[in-house]
């Protein structure tokens, strides 16, 4: 189980909310020690929020970790709230907090969407990072995105079934759209079935094994995460087609950590070790017991591994 390899629990050292674009205001916590070395945690989806596991992948002893709630999810406000909220309005807000917790420079940490967020942030303030630590990598291509709706069903075939079929047939052409179109529906009754069977398909398909599910009993998340994803493919991540790999010189210089899981079904590997390739001097550590999720043992592992040996290479 993860739980062994994580540090122990933590409690936040200090949290608030900072008003940012109205009608938005991010929920923030910073854990570990003051003096530490700076981190910026990044959380997936996009609009799955930050969980109190996720702080146990710092040593608290050694680092001094912001983990923020994204725009419209957790305990930011409002949730699941689309206006003002693209991939530039987060990288404008990871500004925000830096400059108003007064952090220099830091270590920018982030899997899945958390990585797709990590590059666009890096790449637009590269002297803000020290180094990164990247995890279940998604550069946000509509092959990706394409691979989300319809690849996956490859080997969650079951899954895929139950995400198709609570559409009618007549709206199966169009996965994406049809699903948009409820999720942003005002009526409670129409997003909100809509929200927990997108939940639940990613939910099935991201680890190896099984693991609890991970929108069991949170209404509010599986909302946040079904409508913001809806949105965020419906744009095309809000960026360039290639973007992230074109700007990648402006990054390339600071070391990277890169963990994936062999067998990512969400995030396949295949984009990991082009981003790998694309980034000399990076260290691709490749995990061959895992999954997508963060919280499988041999992930977990590795992650805590990487800020160990990032935590000696970086220039402070």
């Amino acid at each position: 189980m993860s739980e062994r390899v994580l540090f122990p629990r933590t409690a936040a050292r200090c949290s608030g909310h900072l008003e940012v674009d109205r009608p938005h205001r991010i929920y923030w916590e910073m854990i570990g020690n003051p003096d530490g070395i700076p981190v910026v945690f990044l959380h997936g989806g996009p609009g799955s929020g930050i969980a109190e596991a996720h702080r146990r992948f710092f040593d608290p002893d050694r680092f001094n970790v912001l983990l923020f709630d994204q725009r419209g999810t957790g305990r930011s406000t409002p949730v699941a709230e689309l206006s003002g909220n693209t991939t530039q309005d987060l990288v404008a807000d990871i500004e925000r907090l830096r400059e108003h917790l007064g952090i220099e420079t830091w270590i920018v940490f982030g899997g899945s969407w958390g990585s797709t967020l990590a590059l666009a942030y890096g790449e637009a303030h590269p002297e803000r990072c020290l180094g990164f630590v990247l995890r279940g990598i998604f550069l946000g291509t509509d092959p990706e995105i394409d691979w989300f709706l319809h690849g996956m069903g490859t080997f969650f075939p079951e899954a895929k079934r139950r995400f198709d079929q609570f559409l009618p047939e007549t709206e199966r052409g169009d996965l994406l759209g049809s699903y948009h179109a409820r999720l942003v529906a005002a009526d409670p009754a129409i997003h909100q079935p809509a929200a927990e069977v997108w939940a639940g398909y990613e939910a099935a398909c991201s680890a190896l094994l099984p693991l609890p599910a991970l929108a069991a009993g949170e209404p509010g998340r599986a909302l946040s995460l079904a409508r913001l994803e809806a949105h965020y493919f419906r744009n095309r991540i809000f960026l360039e087609p290639g973007q992230l790999l074109r700007d990648l010189g402006r990054i390339a210089h600071l070391p990277a950590i890169i963990v994936q899981g062999r067998y990512d079904v969400i995030c396949p590997i295949a984009t990991a070790e082009m981003l790998a390739q694309a980034w000399p001097g990076s260290e691709f550590d490749i995990v061959p017991d895992a999954g997508h999720s963060a919280m499988e043992p041999g992930i977990a592992r590795s992650l805590v591994a990487a800020m160990e040996r990032i935590r000696t290479t970086i220039r402070t």
